[in-house]
Parts: C-alpha cells; sequence; structure tokens
C-alpha cells in the first residue's frame, strides 16, 4: 500500500517534469444552433499555456443563451460556467482532447417538466483536424463525446448523432457534438 501511495505521488511528477511553459493561445469558440423548436446563442473562451510543442491545457469560461419552444412551453435561460481542457496536437494536423466543464443549466432537454439540479458536468472525449490558417491564427475541427451525458447538459440541443428504427423512429440520439475552435497564439512561437 505505502509503494502505491509513492507511486501515486511521483509518477505524474516524473511525467510532467519534461514539460516547461512554452508560451500560450488564446482560444474562441463560437457557438449557434436554430431549430423549429428553439435555438441558442454564444461562445466559449480558453486560455491555452502551452507546456511542450504540442501539449496544451488550461482553464476555460462558457456562456450560453437557450431559449425554446417545445411542445407549446416557452422558456429561455442563459448557461454559463468553467472548465478545464488539455490538448495534444499531433504533427500539426490532428489533436486529441479532454475538456471538463461545470455548467449552470436548471433545464432538462430529456424531459422539461423534470426538476434538475442546476449545475450540469461535462465531460467531453475526442478530437480531429488541427489546421494552421496563418501565422496567427490555428483552428481546431473536431467531434466530442460527451462522457457524463447529463439529463441537464447544455449540449444536449447540438446532439446531432441520431439512431433510427426500421420506422424512421429516432430511438436514441448519441451524445457526440462537433465544436471549432479558433487559437491565436499570444506569443511569437
Amino acid at each position: 500500500m505505502k509503494q502505491l501511495f509513492l507511486a501515486l505521488i511521483f509518477i505524474p511528477q516524473l511525467a510532467f517534469s519534461q514539460l516547461k511553459y512554452q508560451g500560450a493561445e488564446l482560444g474562441l469558440e463560437p457557438y449557434i444552433g436554430f431549430s423549429n423548436v428553439g435555438g441558442a446563442l454564444g461562445g466559449e473562451l480558453k486560455y491555452a499555456a502551452r507546456l511542450s510543442e504540442n501539449l496544451l491545457v488550461g482553464p476555460s469560461f462558457r456562456v450560453q443563451r437557450i431559449w425554446s419552444n417545445n411542445l407549446g412551453m416557452q422558456s429561455q435561460m442563459t448557461t454559463w460556467g468553467g472548465g478545464v481542457f488539455a490538448h495534444l496536437r499531433y504533427q500539426e494536423k490532428i489533436f486529441g482532447g479532454v475538456e471538463f466543464q461545470y455548467l449552470k443549466s436548471p433545464f432538462s432537454f430529456a424531459n422539461p417538466q423534470q426538476v434538475v439540479r442546476p449545475w450540469s458536468a461535462t465531460l467531453m472525449v475526442g478530437g480531429g483536424f488541427y489546421l494552421k490558417l496563418g501565422d496567427k491564427i490555428r483552428l481546431n475541427a473536431a467531434l466530442f463525446y460527451d462522457v457524463i451525458n447529463a439529463p441537464n447538459s447544455p449540449f444536449r440541443s447540438s446532439y446531432s448523432f441520431k439512431i433510427k428504427n426500421e420506422y424512421g423512429q429516432v430511438v436514441r440520439i448519441l451524445p457526440i457534438i462537433y465544436r471549432l475552435t479558433f487559437f491565436i497564439p499570444l506569443d511569437q512561437h
């Protein structure tokens, strides 16, 4: 037991001892979505510390205005909150990432009449393409899977991967979301 405890303390220190701050980037993720029953408008701001040529970590902040007219029931809310993320870029072409956010979202997209906790956790895992759009702008175009998939996740209305039965009825919606994030280097790197 003592060896396990020591390993849990020293292994992360050894793994991160090779990493040093090499600059920073500012990430901007605009979001807009509309349907016949509502929509959302907002975005996310990320501060990315570059710990190696390919590893970025940092905090994030999201704000999003959502409105709905589902089955004649009108509702509006503003979702906001913060989180942390880590992205690993590979050969300046693709990247993988993990993003955790804790968002104030007192609305259930699964059942609008259900009273839910006012805060929702999301844990997105995914990846996609990493593109340089010149010297000062980078673009991440990715798909992320929400591992937690909370009933009051503000991203539920954006899940667009649907599984249908033989009659064409939607029987399941996968918690997959696309993201476009622009990163702007804050240094000369």
